[in-house]
């Protein structure tokens, strides 16, 4: 528990090493680090990261890096990355991007392990929380390059794509040089399908992973605008959920509500709430203009968790404003087996940015 001074975002609080067993094979050493930045409301926060850095020998010019920005593991302190295993397919990912002879800085948020609830899927939350967990990587003293880009899968692609929209301007002044960011099971546009969310939703079961999103947005956006009182519309079922899901973790909370409908949860529509439409895209939404550096989305066609569509409307809303996107589809690839399909094209596409 920190209770000293917090410091201009980006600032160093403290560096230990990394327990060797949530560690990465392919890392030559391992530090998790506690450091400044911003929370939903502009006030100073801190959040923590794990840095890995590769076995081979550091470069002249030290390591270059890449920010991981991760999927959903939960909201609760106990569901915090840097202090637990990695899963197999985060394992083989992040060993995969080592070997290369990347650095990995891995932010876990705001809120997750440190104080207060973390915002799930607040665009700024998780942008500053990436860009300022780099700009307290260089401060480390360790052999780490100013070249950098940003890597994200589900929760951590949209993390990803608000950190590449914003880097530039939040590292403005630090020498970093941001390069281009690669993202994968992207969700984009949930948004306006939350705002339809109340006791008329379709009487579905949706996946459950679908719903176990549902719970931890409702969760985060209640924190984060308590003024628009978003637990009012919920019914007890309702409330019971998002209690639950600001504790535990994914796999728990998965169990928790499969099968369930989430027009149970609520008594009111959304749409009932003054001012949500607008509040809720402020909180979550990813933007699809602004960007001043090379995009790479890789979406598979039969991701139940984040469907294509999500992804796919972001990537034509990206062309239609003429940014620098590429996009790779995967067609038989669920939003786990998107990850590790997609290296083949993100590896080079990488190689390529950070030249």
């Amino acid at each position: 528990d920190y209770s000293g001074p917090i410091g201009a975002p980006g600032t160093l609080l403290t560096k230990t090493a990394l327990d060797p067993s949530i560690g990465l094979s392919s890392a030559g050493s391992a530090y998790r680090v506690l450091y400044a930045t911003t929370d939903f409301n502009d006030r100073p926060a801190v959040s923590t990261a794990a840095i890995f850095l590769p076995k081979k020998a550091a470069p002249k010019n030290g390591y270059k890096v890449i920010a991981w920005a991760h999927g959903t593991t939960g909201l609760g302190d106990g569901c915090t990355p840097s202090a637990l295993p990695r899963s197999d397919r985060d394992t083989a990912y992040l060993n995969h991007w080592l070997d290369q002879g990347y650095a990995v800085v891995g932010t876990d948020y705001v809120g997750l392990g440190t104080p207060g609830l973390m915002n799930y899927l607040s665009s700024k939350v998780q942008a500053h929380s990436i860009v300022d967990s780099v700009k307290a990587a260089s401060h480390t003293g360790l052999p780490l390059s100013k070249t950098w880009a940003i890597v994200g899968q589900s929760q951590g692609a949209s993390a990803a794509l608000n950190g590449a929209r914003w880097a530039t301007a939040y590292s403005r002044g630090s020498g970093l040089d941001y390069r281009g960011v690669v993202s994968t099971g992207t969700p984009a546009n949930i948004e306006h399908i939350v705002m339809q969310a109340g006791p008329g939703f379709p009487p579905v079961a949706l996946p459950a992973g679908l719903n176990t999103y549902a719970a931890y947005i409702w969760a985060g956006f209640a924190d984060a605008r308590p003024d628009l009182k978003p637990m009012s519309i919920l019914t007890r079922e309702g409330r019971r959920i998002v209690a639950a899901a600001q504790t535990k973790c994914y796999a728990e909370m998965h169990s928790m509500v499969e099968g369930a409908k989430v027009r149970d949860w609520f008594s009111k529509p959304v749409s009932s709430i003054p001012g949500v439409q607008g509040a809720l895209v402020n909180y979550m939404s990813t933007p699809y203009r602004g960007y001043d550096r090379p995009i790479f989305m890789g979406q598979g066609l039969v991701d139940t968790d984040v469907p294509a569509p999500s992804a796919l409307s972001l990537y034509a809303q990206m062309v239609a404003n003429g940014q620098p996107v590429e996009m790779h589809v995967y067609p038989t690839k669920d939003h786990s087996g998107t990850v590790l399909a997609s290296m083949k094209d993100s590896t080079p596409f990488l190689a390529r940015i950070m030249r």
